[in-house]
């Protein structure tokens, strides 16, 4: 005797969306077929318990938007994007995004969606990949080790930042060596000397020269500490309440960078030297395309800034209604991510354009990517500008929301 279960849903019905379910049962070579129509909107965890769900629509968007959008979309991908030929690196890129980021995307929304779990229990389906629910679980607590860390020094910065003068300006600080030159000088190719930016950042910030190596780190700063410990206790309470307080949260958290980064870009292209460096963001050299490591790098960048393997979008999903649409919002929330990644770019480069003719060098000395375009290169480029104290609120605004709405999610 064998029984088989399977949801059915009639065309041209009206009224309350329901799920058929057809029980198929088979004994002695004869099947019998029974069916009753389930309601989906009792939204019911597998254990019988009444599932929450998102308020409004919105809320799941902008979580998920605000999951996938990250630091690595205006730190990685333009700079990424530059390396690898430009515009070419496009293709590679959105070859990955339809045959592997979409359809991971999807994947995931759709698991959380149907089995209303999170990334533990959703794998009941499979018993054999229960592992990999524990597993992701595991990689999201190590990131937020270094992710939180992250967005401590950003707070950090952002309160240096309420100054008349920016602590990166001049190099009479007792944290400067005697290696520092100032913003006026052009330096860029010495490898011996380092900007007030630089300094700040690994000797005022870090205090890495109070560190001889990986077995001696020193004290913990209790400037770093403390800027650590509001990051957990916002980050606390705003998943006070799971999806109730977390999807309020992310109207401020998903929508600001946007906000923020269009006012940089209006003011980025302002600047000396900022169309040369969007030129050398776009500038197209499809002989890159034979290498293989571009290819690689864009498959990477497709995992890292989706999100896909960490668990987040599994557990999102599972707050959804059963009758959602997840394939449409996989189209639209992967979309977002990448425009948002491409937009980036272009405030990236226009400062880094900036950078370069200021010092008179070549765009690839200035242009790098990492922490070091953020705490550093941006810092440094914004300390000369009218108002630098302003700007840099702004943009280290936009680096704690950005930070805050992935941690949150």
């Amino acid at each position: 005797m064998s029984s088989v279960i399977a949801p059915s849903n009639p065309s041209g019905s009206t009224g309350p969306k329901e799920v058929e379910l057809i029980l198929v049962k088979e004994q002695n070579g004869v099947q019998f077929t029974t069916s009753a129509l389930v309601s989906p909107t009792g939204q019911t965890h597998p254990s019988g318990e009444e599932r929450e769900t998102w308020a409004k629509k919105i809320d799941f968007l902008l979580s998920v938007i605000g999951f996938a959008v990250d630091l690595a979309n205006v730190w990685r991908f333009p700079y990424l994007c530059y390396k690898n030929g430009g515009g070419a690196f496009l293709v590679p890129y959105m070859f990955f995004m339809v045959i592997a980021g979409m359809p991971l995307f999807y994947m995931e929304l759709a698991l959380g969606q149907y089995n209303r779990e999170g990334a533990a229990g959703v794998w009941k389906i499979c018993p054999i990949f229960k592992g990999v629910g524990f597993t992701v679980i595991l990689i999201s607590l190590y990131v937020g080790f270094y992710y939180n860390v992250i967005i401590a020094w950003a707070l950090f910065y952002l309160f240096s930042s309420f100054s008349a003068e920016l602590p990166w300006v001049n190099c009479n600080n007792t944290w400067n060596s005697a290696n520092c030159s100032d913003l006026n000088a052009t330096f860029l190719n010495d490898s011996h000397k380092a900007t007030p930016a630089l300094e700040y950042f690994e000797r005022g910030v870090l205090h890495l020269q109070d560190s001889t190596g990986i077995d001696n780190l020193g004290l913990p700063r209790w400037q770093l500490t403390s800027c650590l410990a509001v990051v957990i206790v916002v980050l606390y309470f705003s998943l006070w309440k799971g999806v109730k307080t977390s999807g309020k949260v992310v109207w401020i958290t998903a929508t600001m960078p946007y906000v923020v980064l269009t006012v940089l870009l209006l003011r980025g292209v302002t600047l000396p030297g900022a169309m040369d460096g969007i030129k050398a963001y776009l500038s197209v050299d499809f002989l890159r395309l034979c290498d293989a490591q571009v290819w690689i790098e864009a498959a990477t960048q497709i995992c890292f800034s989706l999100g896909v393997g960490f668990g987040v979008l599994i557990a999102f999903s599972s707050y959804n209604k059963f009758t959602n649409n997840c394939y449409r919002d996989a189209i639209i929330t992967s979309s977002i991510n990448s425009l948002t990644s491409f937009f980036s770019g272009f405030v990236i480069f226009s400062f880094l354009g900036y950078m370069s003719q200021k010092h008179n060098v070549a765009l690839d000395k200035v242009a790098t990517d990492g922490p070091g375009l953020v705490f550093i290169i941006y810092p440094e480029a914004i300390a000369t500008l009218p108002g630098s104290s302003v700007w840099a609120v702004i943009f280290f605004i936009m680096l704690l929301t950005l930070g805050i709405d992935s941690a949150v999610t």
